[in-house]
Parts: C-alpha cells; sequence; structure tokens
C-alpha cells in the first residue's frame, strides 16, 4: 500500500491526531533488549504513515519480585489498564525457579490473563524459504508449512481447584484439576473458525476424547460450532496422533485449535519447525475493545534467556513480529502490520543472521563459511528500521 492512499483507520488516526496507547512490559532477562528493538521497529513503521505510539511502561516479573516484592503492583496493574496493548519480552529466570516460592514472576502473566479474559492464545507458525535447511526436520517436510496454533488461555488443568500436595500417613499426594465449561470452549472455537475463513478454511480440533470427560465435552462443542461455519472443515484428533503429525507431516494443518494443555506442549513442538524459538510470535487475546482494536498481549514464545541477558545476541524477530501481531489485531492497521514483515523478510533474504540463526559450522564470531552476516540484536533492528523507513 502507498503511503498516500491510507487505509480507513490510517486516516482516522490521522485526523484525529489520536496516539494508540502501547503498555511496554520489558520484564526479565532478555526481554528488555528485544522490547526495545520492538519499540524501535513499530516506531519507525508507524512513521511511514505519519503516525505515532503513546508508550508507558511498567515493571512486571522477577525484576518486580526483586523491586518491590511482588510479580506485579497494583499501580502497574492500573497503567496497563489504560492501554490499547501489552508489550511483553519474558519474565522469569533461574534465580526466581524455586516452585515452592510463594511469589513466582509467572504470576504476573496469569494475572494479565485474568484481569483482561485473554482466552484465546494465536500462536503462527511459518517458515522462510531461506531458513528452511536452518530448520532440524527434512527439508521436504517443511514446504507449505504455515499454521495457526488457536489455544484456550483462561481455563484447564492450570486454572481448575482442587489443586495442590498433602501427605498422610500412606504417603505423599498430589492433585491438579482438569475442568472446562462449554462457553470456555464456545468462545475459543468461534476464535479458530473466524481465523480459518482468512486462511485456508480448515480447523483441527485436538482432544483426547477416547479417555478424557473434558475432551468428549470439547469435541462436541467444537462441533456445535463448526456447524455455524459450513465454509471450514472442521477434523477432529487425538492429541498424541497430531504430536506426530507436527513433525512428520506439518503442511496439514492451517487452524489447530485445542486446550490449555495440549496447547502450551503442541505449539512448543510447533515452534521447532522454524529452527528457532527466536523466530516466532504470539498474541493472546479475548473480547475486550478499545477505540482502535481488540485488546491483547502481545510476546515472543521464548523465555527469558538469561544466560544471554545483556550480551546483545538474542533474536528480537519473535517480538517484533509480535509487534507486527500488535498492529494488525489491536490498532487496527494491517498495513503497518504488513510493512514490518516484509521489512524482517527483506532482512532475512539480505543474509544477516542473529546467533541461533547461523548454520552448525559457521563462525560464531563470523557466520564466513555460509556467507551469512553475524549481527545482534541492536544491528538485526536497524536493519529492520533501515528497511521500513527506506521503503
Amino acid at each position: 500500500m502507498s503511503r498516500a492512499a491510507a487505509a480507513p483507520e490510517v486516516a482516522r488516526l490521522r485526523q484525529a491526531g489520536d496516539e494508540p496507547r502501547i503498555v511496554a512490559i520489558p520484564g526479565d532477562g532478555v526481554g528488555p533488549e528485544v522490547v526495545a528493538a520492538t519499540r524501535r521497529v513499530l516506531d519507525a513503521a508507524m512513521a511511514r504513515q505519519h503516525l505515532s505510539l503513546n508508550w508507558r511502561e511498567i515493571t512486571v516479573g522477577g525484576c518486580a519480585i526483586d523491586a518491590y516484592g511482588v510479580a506485579i503492583r497494583d499501580e502497574d496493574l492500573a497503567i496497563a489498564d489504560t492501554a490499547d496493548a501489552l508489550l511483553l519480552g519474558a519474565v522469569g529466570g533461574p534465580k526466581w525457579s524455586d516452585p515452592a516460592a510463594a511469589v513466582r514472576p509467572e504470576q504476573a502473566l496469569l494475572t494479565l490473563r485474568t484481569r483482561y479474559e485473554l482466552f484465546a492464545n494465536l500462536r503462527p507458525v511459518s517458515i522462510l524459504p531461506e531458513l528452511i535447511a536452518h530448520s532440524p526436520l527434512k527439508s521436504e517436510r517443511l514446504h507449505g508449512v504455515d499454521m495457526l496454533m488457536v489455544r484456550e488461555l483462561t481455563g484447564g488443568l492450570y486454572f481448575g481447584t482442587p489443586s495442590g500436595e498433602s501427605a498422610d500417613d500412606s504417603g505423599r499426594h498430589a492433585i491438579d484439576t482438569l475442568p472446562y465449561h462449554e462457553d470456555e470452549i464456545r468462545r475459543v472455537a468461534h476464535v479458530a473458525f473466524e481465523s480459518a475463513r482468512a486462511r485456508r478454511r480448515l480447523v483441527t480440533s485436538v482432544d483426547k476424547a477416547n479417555v478424557l470427560a473434558t475432551s468428549r465435552l470439547w469435541r462436541t462443542v467444537v462441533s456445535e460450532v463448526g456447524q455455524e461455519y459450513p465454509d471450514v472443515r472442521l477434523e477432529h484428533r487425538l492429541v498424541d496422533s497430531t504430536a506426530m503429525l507436527l513433525v512428520t507431516q506439518p503442511s496439514l494443518f492451517d487452524v489447530i485449535l485445542t486446550e490449555n494443555l495440549f496447547g502450551d506442549i503442541l505449539s512448543d513442538e510447533a515452534a521447532v519447525l522454524a529452527g528457532s524459538l527466536g523466530l516466532l510470535p504470539s498474541a493472546s487475546l479475548g473480547s475486550r475493545r478499545t477505540a482502535h482494536g481488540l485488546f491483547g498481549l502481545y510476546e515472543p514464545i521464548h523465555g527469558s534467556a538469561p544466560d544471554i541477558a545483556g550480551t546483545n545476541s538474542a533474536n528480537p524477530i519473535g517480538t517484533i513480529l509480535s509487534g507486527a501481531m500488535l498492529a494488525r489485531e489491536s490498532l487496527g492497521l494491517p498495513e503497518v502490520a504488513a510493512a514490518i514483515e516484509q521489512a524482517v523478510a527483506a532482512v532475512i533474504r539480505g543474509g544477516a543472521r542473529t546467533a541461533d540463526l547461523l548454520p552448525a559450522g559457521d563462525s560464531p564470531a563470523a557466520g564466513s563459511a555460509s556467507g551469512l552476516t553475524l549481527v545482534g540484536t541492536r544491528e538485526a533492528a536497524d536493519l529492520i528500521v533501515a528497511q521500513l523507513l527506506g521503503a
């Protein structure tokens, strides 16, 4: 799209002088580095359309525990309440990993998900042709891979009660509870079917209906929702066979819909297809709307990687592409999102690689064996910004 022919939302924002409000959550480990890179890219992509963002920043995660004794403060939640979207780097790390600790960084994520009812986690998985050789799978299995994982995010095993440990004369016991209500299933199923309509019109619903009562309800409700989308094909698969097909025939899938625990596992398995966790974005969405679009929390799928924190070596692309999802879903600016995605692809085509993307055998210092150029977090962002401003 040309800069002169502005889309309706771009034109509205220009006329109103309305700056969308984005709250940045740098978090722990490499989080501050990849969030800083993404802020620069988003600002550059908005500048192409003569628009800007109103940024605020809050302290969340392990750094908040160190500073304030809690994973997220009420006053920081109050700031998040004013946002059109949240951009998160990562939280947690070995320093705060004691499962018996009363306060843990991940509690902040659960708080944000429940406070804003972010019930649908979207994780797109696609592979740039230049990176096929970097995947651990054979190249012939990767052609045509383009899927969207839709994971239910606020129900199931992670939120069920009772949950905990106990002990008696017979020994130690532990229990977790896996509950689902049909309304929780129905709303995330609609997200999957609506997404499929904009893609290849196939939804694969994943469950364990041969064993679990919740999965049998899941299959029933998803089938009922599917009847409202006669233009979308629905198939049901068991989670174990789906796990196998993800690494043997991944191009079979378009939209994968599943519950919280299964989605947590399968989406990380699917991430390996691209060759690096540092490449893949995610969005957590609910039904809350702002003046600009659908409120959401956007983050890369990787963790805080404390071993490389502060070394300028983290791959920022997963966070940058999360920023593109933010522009599309929460700001209603698909042209900004597309510009970011195209700039990322152009930089990859040009041979720039962070350390996680260098082929095996290449020198970490130079990448000389393949003719690729090793870049750091800041330099990768520099190149993407240059693509945006020079286009």
